[in-house]
């Protein structure tokens, strides 16, 4: 099966069984937040310097056209991610703000964006459509807009993804101006006209997608993982929203994995794009649904639980990999060598391509490949953790990991048998090492590394109303959601 097989079906499908062993107090866990501004000036420049060049990476890649991003990157062979859309959409804002480019030039990007997705073809054909109910495809052709292929699904997660970017833009561009007005109705047509009962083939819960052939995937989105984003917007929806009970089933799932894994309680999911995803444009500090009071936690405190259990992993490294420590560390979706079993010594080791590599509870999958984007999209829960992480990575491997557009997807220190790689290349005496980064990957470091450093994003988004009333729906309280949204 191929890399973008792979990844046209839901990665949290995976499960398997997984085993804990201990390591750190929770008092490490709910420490005080390291802040940016305290860091010393090296680690200042290492972060500051990561973020301009994974921002670089949306900048560079899309289609000034029509705003597509493309899946991965640098690859003349790349289709469009609409995932990578919702976060390059973000990641312009965050360009203005820190002086990367102007006003003027997100404004024009972000206008090509959401002009393509408002008028793009919504159908159920085959092979003459971008989208449908108000829904888009997971991968559409980089130049023309359409489905990539018959294998493209339908995407409810990627779809939100895509519009937690198009709400940014609408609470961003808050300016009297021809522009800037144009982006905020263009914004509010996408998202209104998404039909989300639709896709509740199963209801209360939401059907992970669709295609023309097969109609509805039959899996839906129960918790805990990326999910979460869509039901937040499902609930917002002033047209088309889900009823109160979708929520409830959503999270009526998490008592299967809620425990201890390596010395820490949490609700597990194994990859770390999962406690990531929904927290880019979801501010989780302080707000609580009924699960959290019950549990005396909120998700912002829980995926900084996820952060440690990891590390924790890697330091305790039950699968013997070359390289794991304290302070290399981070599984997550992510390419790899591929689908390759080899023989090492008195065992045989199996190292997958496109996978979601992850540790928890729920399930391990690891193969010795280490996601850079594992850390550097959690640099807002633990940044003590992540900082550390990032400049060894880059200080040991820099050479080989490290490039224009920052860390390449991922690298395997475990792999070094001569054969015909999918993706990648072997560097003697280090490994296996991508040459491309992946938009859905780079979007989590460049944003999340601006909401550790000043909120940014998440202060954009607790003024969208839809944002707001979409948790208030879910059953949120507290914090920031109880006060009038601040302009």
């Amino acid at each position: 099966m191929t890399l973008t097989h792979l990844r046209t079906f839901c990665l949290a499908a995976l499960a398997a069984a997984a085993a804990a062993t201990a390591v750190p107090s929770r008092a490490a866990t709910t420490a005080t937040i390291t802040h940016y501004k305290n860091l010393p000036v090296a680690q200042q420049q290492l972060i500051d310097d990561l973020q301009r060049r994974t921002f670089d990476w949306f900048w560079d890649s899309a289609n000034p056209a029509n705003g597509l991003v493309p899946d991965h990157y640098p690859s003349p062979e790349s289709f469009a991610s609409i995932a990578a859309v919702g976060f390059g959409l973000t990641a312009y804002g965050v360009g203005v703000e820190r002086g990367y480019i102007s006003r003027e030039q997100a404004i024009e990007r972000t206008l090509a964006t959401l002009r393509f997705f408002k008028d793009a073809p919504q159908n159920a054909s085959e092979d003459d459509a971008t989208g449908y109910h108000g829904f888009f495809y997971h991968f559409l052709d980089l130049h023309t807009g359409k489905r990539e292929a018959r294998w493209v699904e339908l995407s409810s997660v990627d779809t939100a993804l895509l519009l937690g970017g198009v709400l940014f833009a609408q609470s961003y561009y808050d300016r009297d101006t021809p522009a800037e007005r144009e982006i905020r109705a263009l914004a509010d047509t996408i998202y209104r006209r998404v039909d989300w009962p639709w896709l509740q083939a199963r209801k209360p819960l939401i059907s992970m997608g669709w295609t023309p052939g097969g109609q509805f995937i039959p899996h839906d989105w129960q918790g805990y993982n990326e999910g979460m984003l869509i039901y937040v917007l499902a609930l917002g929806s002033p047209t088309h929203p889900v009823g109160d009970d979708a929520w409830k089933a959503w999270t009526a799932t998490y008592d299967r994995t809620w425990g201890s894994f390596q010395g820490v309680t949490l609700l597990n999911f194994a990859p770390l794009f999962g406690h990531q995803y929904s927290h880019v444009w979801i501010d989780f500090r302080g707000i609580q649904d009924d699960w959290n009071r019950a549990h005396g936690l909120d998700y912002f405190q829980n995926s900084r639980r996820a952060v440690y259990a990891q590390r924790n992993y890697a330091v305790a490294n039950p699968g013997g990999w070359t390289g794991y420590g304290a302070n290399v560390w981070g599984l997550t979706a992510c390419n790899g060598p591929g689908g390759i079993v080899v023989e090492q010594g008195d065992r045989e080791r199996s190292f997958q391509g496109y996978t979601a590599r992850g540790a928890g509870l729920d399930y391990i999958s690891d193969d010795g490949t280490i996601a850079p984007t594992a850390a550097g999209g959690s640099i807002a829960f633990a940044p003590e953790l992540v900082v550390p992480a990032l400049a060894t990575m880059k200080q040991r491997y820099g050479k080989y990991i490290y490039d224009r557009y920052g860390f390449v997807d991922a690298f395997n220190l475990s792999f070094h048998t001569k054969t015909e790689l999918r993706t990648g290349r072997l560097v003697p005496g280090l490994g296996w090492v991508d040459t491309v980064q992946l938009g859905i990957d780079q979007g989590p470091i460049v944003l999340m590394i601006e909401n550790w450093r000043s909120d940014f994003v998440w202060k954009v988004m607790r003024r969208n109303p839809y944002i707001r009333k979409g948790l208030r729906e879910a059953g949120f309280s507290g914090g920031w959601l109880d006060a009038p949204a601040a302009r």
